[in-house]
């Protein structure tokens, strides 16, 4: 039986009020730091790395049903920083490529 994968995708948009030097996308390390902090309790689990898809970075959580997946992107959805506009697909461990499943907003 295939898993429950989520995937929460970012638009890939520059943080404002960076210095030229400063890492353009902070919130892409906030979110990696929130999906670890939450697979250390337990509430779900970090299925790949995140990875860069056209104009979103993808992020890809399992390891717990649809609504406790749906409830932890939400949660990473609103971090500070985050960008707008930030979605995620259902899914399963057998979809052949990303943003095959349902969207849902978040």
């Amino acid at each position: 039986m295939a898993a429950v994968v989520v995937e929460i995708h970012v638009p890939l948009r520059e943080a404002s009020g960076l210095a030229d030097t400063d890492y353009p996308f902070p919130w892409i390390d906030e979110i990696e730091e929130f999906l670890y902090e939450v697979e250390q309790q337990g509430q779900a689990e970090v299925y790949d790395d995140g990875e860069e898809f056209g104009d979103v970075y993808v992020f890809f959580i399992t390891g717990a049903d649809e609504e406790a997946l749906l409830a932890v992107a939400s949660r990473a959805a609103t971090l500070d920083g985050v960008p707008a506009g930030t979605f995620a697909v259902v899914t399963d461990d057998n979809a052949e490529e990303f943003g095959l499943g349902r969207r849902v907003d978040l």
